[in-house]
């Protein structure tokens, strides 16, 4: 900001001169001297043309970029809040607005956003300079990996839908049809759009770019917000096998058996076990659509992109995988055992016991290790990191609201159980997993946001130790206290290398218990929905909206904590 102003070559030998001459000459009165010293050897320092606009310019750039993020959350609320008044008078008051209605506003949303994606895959991000940075730590592989995931089961959820209401055709509209194709396209676009652009920082249109994701981010919460609260297609299903189909409206029946009875449960049955993926797909395009939204206009410096990731080793690592490995492979057996004992009525309360005592199991295990892990974080030498960092504080937000999933649907279990029967065995099978399951998410969470917080270890680098080639001969005494501090040194070190090791056990355990608890409820395992306690509680519509909101979070916090338990064994 501030740059000297040239001096001619010739003026330092002749000032050395003239302050050698003096001194010889015993001038010693030093008020004199200092008023006889050249007024130049004091370097003046004058801020540059760059510094005088430079400030202005940056000033006015942050200005247009809160504006610009002011404006398109504006949109974002208004486009929410009327897409929520839709979908709560189609619940509340089904004769003014209908299904359909629903349906076609969010139809439109899907085209607005459709056009603004091929746009920006084709227009936007091909021009020049457009995105000269991008962000590293948005759109980890395991997320990336989430969405292509549950895309391709969005998508083959519509095309269970669409044969669903074509073998029903006489029941149903052909607007029907239509909707659930706008939905493939846009499924198809948004997921090549996240999986190729999430990183880009983008730096021209911004306006655009930020309305657009604004839109976009919208309608795949208004599109969540529907799958929760929608029960219309389930109640189909259940009266299709009585010989009755509601038809679209959900006002009228009528008398609509399916023609051909094998390929009708193969539609039923797929659009049931795939109807999860598509609330849990809505919500990490969100997550990726906010991420993108925050990085339009950012420019990130040289040195925050050429970091060192460190490795991910698994040497010295023992117990904690050998446990790990038997959770997941017993609950891969628990599990093919529901899927087949679920489907017979005699024998559904066995089912529901199994899976329940496994949980009240592992859940357990996983509190006290990660009460464990909390106690040695505690315990070690490494000091919190208490620089800002956005990254970390998104993984603590995304993994605190997640866990509000499960624990609310843990809190709905418990008040049903003990207003009605708590002393029957399942039902006090499921007050204690209900109990043990908020303890554990609890824990869990205090374990992986302690491990963020701590500084990663530096590795000690070969080289240094060969700077000096010729080596020193010390005192006897220096030797003594050397040989003193190495002792101690490699005592620490050695406590040191017993807790890091205990991180590293704690975090396998719970990261393989972790994937197991994901793969159950992600697969069509859902007792809370298939006991029928808390739904004849509740009642049927209360109770889906309950599980269908608790259930993609609580699938969606399982991921999100195997990626944060990895990050805490990678940094001890």
């Amino acid at each position: 900001q501030w740059y000297p102003v040239s001096m001619p070559s010739s003026f330092l030998p002749s000032f050395w001169e003239a302050a050698r001459q003096r001194h010889h000459d015993g001038d010693t009165d030093g008020e004199e001297s200092a008023s006889a010293a050249p007024e130049p050897w004091k370097i003046r320092y004058e801020k540059s043309w760059l510094h005088r606009n430079c400030s202005s310019l940056l000033h006015k750039d942050k200005q247009a970029q809160k504006a610009g993020q002011l404006f398109s959350g504006l949109l974002a609320m208004n486009v929410v809040f009327l897409g929520c008044a839709f979908i709560s008078s189609m619940i509340f008051n089904g004769v003014a607005i209908t299904l359909r209605d629903v349906w076609i506003f969010l139809s439109i949303l899907k085209l607005l956003s459709l056009c603004w994606t091929v746009y920006y895959l084709l227009g936007t991000s091909r021009k020049p300079h457009a995105v000269l940075f991008r962000d590293s730590h948005a759109g980890p592989v395991w997320v990336r990996g989430s969405l292509v995931l549950f895309g391709a089961c969005s998508i083959l959820l519509k095309v269970f839908r669409i044969g669903y209401d074509i073998s029903h055709i006489p029941c149903k509209s052909q607007l029907q049809i239509l909707f659930p194709c706008i939905d493939i396209l846009f499924i198809g676009f948004q997921t090549y759009l996240l999986w190729r652009h999430c990183r880009d920082c983008t730096q021209v249109e911004h306006n655009l770019s930020r309305c657009g994701l604004m839109l976009t981010m919208a309608t795949d919460l208004l599109l969540w917000l529907l799958a929760v609260t929608n029960d219309t297609v389930h109640r189909e299903i259940e009266s299709s096998l009585k010989g009755i189909v509601q038809n679209f409206s959900g006002n009228e029946t009528s008398s609509c058996p399916c023609p051909n009875t094998a390929i009708c449960r193969v539609f039923q049955k797929g659009y049931l076990l795939l109807y999860p993926f598509n609330t849990e797909y809505c919500l990490i395009s969100c997550s990726m659509l906010y991420v993108m939204w925050k990085n339009v206009g950012r420019r990130i410096a040289h040195q925050h992109t050429t970091h060192a990731t460190p490795k991910f080793k698994l040497h010295e690592v023992f117990a904690g995988l050998v446990l790990g490995t038997c959770a997941l492979i017993t609950g891969i057996c628990i599990f093919m055992i529901y899927q087949i004992q679920a489907t017979r009525s005699a024998s559904r309360q066995e089912a529901f016991v199994l899976y329940y005592s496994y949980y009240i199991v592992l859940l357990p295990l996983m509190t006290m290790g990660a009460l464990a892990g909390t106690i040695i974080h505690g315990l070690e030498e490494r000091e919190l990191d208490t620089v800002k960092n956005p990254t970390r504080s998104l993984d603590v937000i995304l993994l605190m609201g997640a866990a509000l999933g499960q624990i609310a649907i843990s809190y709905f279990s418990i008040v049903a159980i003990v207003a009605t029967n708590p002393r029957d065995l399942l039902n006090r099978l499921i007050l204690t997993y209900s109990v043990s399951l908020i303890i554990q998410h609890i824990t869990q969470n205090i374990f992986i946001i302690e491990g963020l917080h701590r500084q990663p270890l530096a590795e000690d680098t070969g080289p240094a130790t060969h700077q000096e080639p010729t080596p020193r001969v010390y005192p006897l005494e220096i030797r003594q206290e050397i040989r003193t501090g190495s002792h101690s040194y490699t005592r620490t070190c050695g406590r040191l290398n017993w807790k890091r090791k205990a991180l590293k056990e704690i975090s396998i355990f719970l990261v393989l218990c972790n994937i197991t608890l994901w793969i159950m409820p992600t697969f069509g395992m859902h007792p809370a929905f298939d006991n029928g306690l808390e739904k004849s509680f509740y009642g049927y519509s209360t109770w889906f909206a309950i599980v269908n909101f608790g259930l993609p979070m609580g699938v969606f916090y399982r991921m999100h904590s195997v990626a944060g338990l990895l990050e805490v064994c990678v940094s001890s």
